[in-house]
């Protein structure tokens, strides 16, 4: 049943609605059973405690104060609550990897070009 607009009549339409019953419920089951399979991660929000013990140091509370005070971590402040949003953190956390000497090589290369002091 392939083309079910080729040759519909009104004898096979009972079997044309019964194939696309089947198959519309063939399509819920694996959208279901994909959608378990890979739970979607919604962004969320972490207190001072569960910051603090998602990072990877582990810091101190008064550590993270003192990265508050700085300017240096994704904040938001609730009147005197600290709130920091996940996706903020992993963000900030990424930043802070060092560059290999190829990347630092590939960039110095790049800024001499552009600057026309390749004197090769």
């Amino acid at each position: 049943m392939e083309n079910l607009t080729e040759g519909l009549t009104l004898e096979t339409l009972p079997k044309a609605f019964t194939y696309l019953t089947n198959e519309v419920s063939e399509i819920k089951r694996l959208l279901l059973e994909k959608s378990n399979e890979q739970p979607t991660e919604t962004d969320r929000w972490f207190d001072l405690n569960e910051l603090c013990i998602y990072h990877p140091d582990k810091p101190s509370k008064p550590t993270v104060y003192g990265w508050v005070n700085a300017g240096t971590i994704p904040v938001h402040k609730g009147g005197k609550k600290l709130r920091f949003l996940k996706s903020e953190i992993d963000n900030w956390l990424r930043q802070g990897r060092k560059k290999t000497l190829a990347e630092t090589a590939s960039e110095a290369e790049t800024y001499l070009k552009k600057k026309g002091g390749n004197n090769g």
